[in-house]
């Protein structure tokens, strides 16, 4: 079980024109969730139920989380991959939740679960968050994965190196399994790999989007690649 440090921030290996706002955007986010607890009874990230004012669900709901599991995946080019839970139910409800809905304090509790269950060997290098989709990353406004990251690399200690991006191209949701191994993202490095990466998803379905990145970091100069997810599909 990884020690979750809930004080330190995550280490940042970013070009330095985007450092700015990726520390103003997690430091803004603070103010408006305690002022809004102030006003109104704090609610559950996923079913609106009242919760505790720190925290993001409720108790059934995190009664649910708590007991969900999952284990290892099994993913092409990469040299391990895990996920903490399945797709369905309430974690299902969060990363919905999440991605639809802006929920971004879910982030952080996704990377919880990951971190209170992830083996101890696949934590050990950068955090690098799997690359959304250029048109999604602009209708949201925000990322999933890079949330989910972010927060797990804050709670390990670990640098935070978004080193990847992704190319436009045909929406993996609804497509086949088979179409989407027979075609993957278009993923390259936008900059030097770590040598250690630890890729980081919110769901991992076919494993093809890992492993386009396990094999655009692997040629950016990436001597081990693993993945860890918050849910398998």
């Amino acid at each position: 079980m990884w020690r979750i440090d809930h004080e330190r921030r995550a280490t940042f290996v970013r070009p330095a024109a985007t450092l700015p706002f990726i520390a103003r955007r997690w430091s803004f986010r603070a103010a408006p969730r305690l002022a809004a607890s102030l006003i109104a009874p704090p609610r559950c990230g996923v079913c609106g139920a009242r919760c505790r004012s720190s925290a993001a669900l409720c108790e059934r709901c995190e009664a649910e989380l708590a007991g969900a599991r999952d284990g290892r995946v099994s993913v092409p080019c990469l040299d391990a991959a895990w996920a903490a839970t399945r797709y369905e139910g309430i974690p299902r409800e969060l990363v919905g939740a999440l991605k639809f809905r802006g929920r971004l304090s879910l982030a952080r509790r996704a990377a919880e679960a990951i971190a209170a269950e992830v083996p101890p060997d696949l934590v050990d290098g950068a955090i690098v968050p799997v690359p959304p989709a250029p048109w999604r990353l602009r209708l949201r406004g925000h990322d999933p994965a890079e949330e989910i990251a972010f927060a797990l690399a804050t709670l390990t200690r670990l640098p935070f190196h978004p080193a990847l991006a992704r190319s436009a191209g045909p929406r993996q949701v609804g497509r086949r399994r088979a179409d989407r191994l027979a075609d993957p993202p278009a993923v390259h490095a936008v900059d030097c790999a770590p040598l250690r990466a630890v890729l980081v998803d919110d769901v991992v379905t076919t494993g093809a989007t890992l492993a386009a990145c396990a094999r655009a970091l692997s040629s950016a100069g990436a001597e081990r690649v693993v993945a860890v997810a918050f849910a398998r599909a």
